[in-house]
């Protein structure tokens, strides 16, 4: 028997806040729920100061509809605004600390159009760039369609660090964090913007990052409400475009680009994913897709050109194995491809000054 939204705020009904008030219970402070192949997902919106005491409900909330019928999994949250206050004073730096306050730069790896290879991009350029000797985690950011996890070969569930924050998970030498880590490989995320954006939210500010150099971040594709978030509340220090080299594919480039640009982003270079054909057979090279599009385009809005990339069956088969070809092969022509791409990355960082850089706002016009 499937469960329903209704059954699960009766559940919460019977699940007591804590300072006892008649009537008032958890169901009073759910938001919107999301029930996806047996598995329920929601927030309990609650005030900050509130939030280590809410702990003890939040347990509570999830006991109580994990034992529903038709129940698999619950996964209950605790959601607030923080307000802003001018006179706060600075928290002591901790080794365990929640956040992205000791992370010196955060890279967006963004692209207009799904299917261009922007993960397999974002995952050998955060390889290449932590060969260099650098901190580096990846965040990824596609809730609808997370690939980190497939393309780092990861297995099993992050840990927890106290009652709210979870420690990244390793590979590579990568810090890494991503939605398909926490719920199954095969499950959809059926969700609406303000899930996605609480989900984006709690993977930055939730889980314990560390001091980095650099934390990439995976970008969903096209230009909604989740990269606008990520622009607004993140502080990046610029964003790389992946594309294709047809025309099709750099229309949506475009957009991307012109959206960081809108923010004040600052567009550290386009890459050009299958630039061209290998042949495994022969070596013969073939333009599928076209060649020099991204460049040409590149050059045509202003924006450093980063290099391209072929369309080659070793980072395929490398990428479905879960060992990206930097790391398998680091003698490989393409992997020299990707870390001269990240050394471009990296000198983009270094003359944008974007450390410190503050979050900018959005003005829609």
């Amino acid at each position: 028997m499937a469960v329903n939204k209704q059954a699960v705020l009766e559940a919460l009904a019977h699940v007591p806040l804590p300072d006892g008030a008649v009537g008032a219970s958890a169901r009073d402070l759910a938001s919107e729920i999301v029930i996806a192949n047996g598995r329920v997902y929601f927030a309990l919106q609650v005030p900050p100061e509130r939030a280590e005491q809410m702990e003890a409900t939040r347990a509570a909330a999830e006991r109580a509809v994990a034992g529903l019928e038709g129940v698999d999994q619950a996964r209950v949250s605790l959601t607030a605004e923080r307000a802003a206050t001018a006179a706060a004073a600075p928290a002591a730096p901790a080794r365990t600390e929640p956040g992205i306050g000791q992370v010196r730069h955060i890279v967006a790896v963004a692209s207009g159009k799904g299917g261009v290879g922007k993960s397999t991009t974002a995952v050998n350029l955060a390889l290449a760039i932590a060969g260099d000797g650098h901190a580096v985690g990846i965040l990824d950011a596609d809730i609808y369609g997370p690939s980190v996890p497939r393309l780092l070969g990861l297995k099993g569930k992050p840990r927890q660090a106290g009652q709210r924050a979870l420690l990244p998970m390793e590979a590579y030498g990568l810090k890494v964090m991503s939605m398909g880590v926490l719920v199954g490989e095969e499950t959809p995320m059926v969700w609406r913007g303000p899930m996605v954006i609480t989900a984006l939210t709690q993977m930055l500010k939730e889980v314990v990052w560390g001091a980095l150099d650099v934390l990439v971040v995976d970008m969903p594709p096209g230009t909604g409400d989740a990269q606008l978030t990520m622009a607004q509340q993140v502080p990046l220090a610029g964003a790389v475009i992946v594309s294709t080299p047809q025309d099709l594919a750099l229309i949506d480039a475009r957009k991307g680009i012109a959206m960081f640009q809108k923010v004040s982003v600052p567009i550290l270079g386009l890459v050009e994913n299958m630039s061209t054909f290998v042949c495994p057979h022969c070596g013969g090279t073939t333009d599928i897709f076209g060649h020099g599009g991204a460049e040409a385009e590149a050059g045509r809005l202003g924006v450093p050109f980063l290099g391209g990339i072929p369309l080659d069956m070793a980072i395929r088969s490398h990428s479905d194995d879960g060992t990206p070809i930097v790391v398998s092969e680091p003698d490989a022509p393409h992997a020299a491809a990707y870390r001269a791409i990240a050394a471009g990355v990296w000198a983009g960082l270094a003359g944008a000054g974007a450390r410190g850089r503050s979050a900018p706002k959005i003005v829609i016009e």
